[in-house]
């Protein structure tokens, strides 16, 4: 599947502008996280992206999101890989993390929305949201309450990688991205 055909298809099954403008900021964000892992998966990382939460508006409850839209996804020949991603990022699917990208998936996604959260609440938005700032937002935990810190933490330590760096990844990523993501 290409980017573009995620893109339609994530369109058509998602209404909701901050919805989309969620699955584009994780899309970016994936996209950075392939750019460092799997360079020559670059394209399937977005779709990833792109595609995580594509049927949570019409399949919002923990017993169909994200197993409906997975089972769409395979029946239209979507990877394996990329479906197995999709279903980690739900701890309650009972499907675990083994893969690079299912790790980065999980490990992106709550914080590409605390990310945009931040940066909707700052003069200059995300033009200079750097990650001390997202640190500390991090503590507050009225600011933006519905985002699993411990989902955030735990992605980033089951990926392995450095949190200052991640974040700063993140931020860029969605910086590049900001038109699609609606900041």
């Amino acid at each position: 599947m290409t980017i573009d055909e995620a893109r339609s298809l994530m369109q058509e099954w998602t209404p909701s502008p901050a919805l989309r403008g969620h699955m584009e900021a994780v899309a970016a964000c994936m996209g950075a996280c392939a750019d460092k892992l799997a360079p020559d998966d670059h394209e399937r990382w977005i779709v990833c992206g792109l595609l995580h939460d594509f049927d949570y508006e019409k399949h919002p409850s923990k017993e169909e999101h994200p197993f409906v839209g997975v089972r769409h996804l395979e029946s239209i020949g979507v990877d394996e890989e990329i479906r197995t991603a999709i279903l980690g990022h739900a701890d309650y699917s009972g499907v675990p993390r083994e893969t690079p990208m299912a790790k980065s998936l999980f490990a992106v996604d709550e914080l590409a929305g605390f990310i945009v959260a931040c940066a909707k609440v700052r003069p200059n938005g995300i033009e200079d949201l750097a990650p001390k700032s997202v640190k500390k937002k991090l503590k507050d935990k009225a600011f933006a309450a519905a985002v699993s810190r411990a989902d955030i933490a735990r992605g980033m330590q089951e990926l392995g990688v450095d949190e200052t760096a991640h974040i700063q990844m993140c931020i860029d990523a969605i910086r590049s991205a900001e038109e699609r993501v609606g900041i």
